[in-house]
């Protein structure tokens, strides 16, 4: 009996000590800094450098990047010991986080205005915030028409649906664009956003490039049109699309869930351009680099006609120091940066129905990452 109860003792031992053996494995760091180790190692991108990123950082800004900036976050939050926070609460309020020091980084889907660059100065010690273009998309304009499958509208059209200029559906100026389709006897609820945003700024820039006569506005973040009904960032905007009978609305492309049908545009191309990914990047190649320095602003041609290019699309920016980041933040700040303009990051936007940005405009972007101080 005694010999017995040594080795029950002696066979439990040996499995605590195996036991424990597997839970330092388990809980070991590992290459990536995953703590989870290897059963969820296979899963982590095995190229993210990490640095020395450690910590929490907060973000906000475009709520256009969302979607693209969660894809990165699950990506690089696991390979580095790194939490990402981004906010989202729209590009006018990620610019004034940062220009006010609350933030590290933000997402814009505009550039940084004179003024906003001369602020920022104040919170990059010897520096100012820069632009760096990373992330490309179409601007969808949904709908929700009952009985309309397919729907082509051109830019004075749009303009004049937005300005409350047509409000009803079977309009001659719609039926004459779509000779096809069975249009109902319907008010349009026409919705914008009633946040400032980036999304609201490149849309306008369309419109008055390209029907400056039926839209005379100045343009701008902040949405200037007459009448309509406004929601919250693109979510809130795709949402009450959805759900309402009659609306129409512009947002990002990922934004189009759901069975959220879209607008083709008439461009005066060969035939109405679909809002697609492949489409949005041929657009965004004829985008010129106007940013002096270290920024790489864009000016994108909304006004092209070439076969194939959906011409409503936008360009998001990360705006950063380039000189005098906070060097609590800068490792993992530029650590994010880095994989977001990775290939692989970049890949990331495919999936998520954004655009990656053109091989020339993204290898600026590496270069300047990689100077960030």
């Amino acid at each position: 009996m005694k010999l017995q109860r040594m080795n029950r003792r002696a066979l439990a031992l040996g499995a605590l000590a195996v036991s424990g053996a597997l839970a330092l494995t388990a809980c070991g760091s590992d290459e990536t800094g995953n703590p989870d180790g290897g059963s969820s190692n296979a899963a982590a991108p095995s190229n993210i450098k990490c640095d020395d990123a450690s910590g929490q950082v907060l973000a906000d800004g475009s709520s256009a990047q969302k979607n693209a900036v969660d894809a990165w976050v699950k990506q690089f939050s696991a390979a580095c010991k790194v939490e990402i926070n981004y906010k989202a609460g729209g590009s006018g309020a990620g610019v004034t986080a940062f220009t006010q020091g609350q933030v590290p980084w933000a997402g814009s889907d505009s550039a940084l205005k004179p003024e906003e660059v001369k602020a920022s100065q104040k919170i990059c010690s010897g520096g100012q915030g820069i632009d760096l273009p990373m992330v490309g998309g179409p601007i969808a304009v949904g709908y929700n028409v009952p009985g309309v499958d397919n729907l082509v509208l051109d830019a004075a059209t749009i303009a004049k649906i937005f300005d409350s200029k047509i409000t009803n559906w079977n309009d001659p100026a719609i039926a004459k664009l779509n000779p096809d389709a069975k249009l109902p006897n319907l008010k349009i609820q026409a919705f914008h956003r009633s946040d400032e945003s980036g999304t609201t700024d490149n849309f306008t820039k369309y419109l008055i490039a390209t029907a400056k006569k039926d839209f005379p506005y100045e343009g701008g973040k902040a949405w200037q049109a007459k009448g309509g009904q406004s929601a919250p960032q693109s979510s809130g905007v795709a949402a009450q699309v959805k759900q309402t009978a009659g609306a129409i609305g512009y947002f990002e492309l990922s934004y189009a869930k759901d069975g959220i049908k879209t607008v083709a545009i008439d461009t005066g191309a060969g035939k109405p351009v679909e809002a697609t990914v492949d489409n949005a990047t041929k657009a965004i190649a004829d985008a010129k680099v106007v940013g002096t320095g270290k920024d790489l602003a864009l000016e994108l041609n909304y006004a092209t006609k070439a076969d194939g290019a959906y011409p409503m699309v936008l360009v998001t920016y990360e705006i950063v120091c380039d000189k005098g980041n906070k060097s609590d933040t800068l490792p993992a700040v530029k650590a994010f940066l880095r994989y977001a303009a990775s290939e692989d990051g970049q890949k990331i936007l495919a999936e998520n129905d954004y655009a990656p940005m053109p091989d020339d405009i993204i290898a600026k972007v590496r270069t300047t990452v990689e100077s960030l101080s």
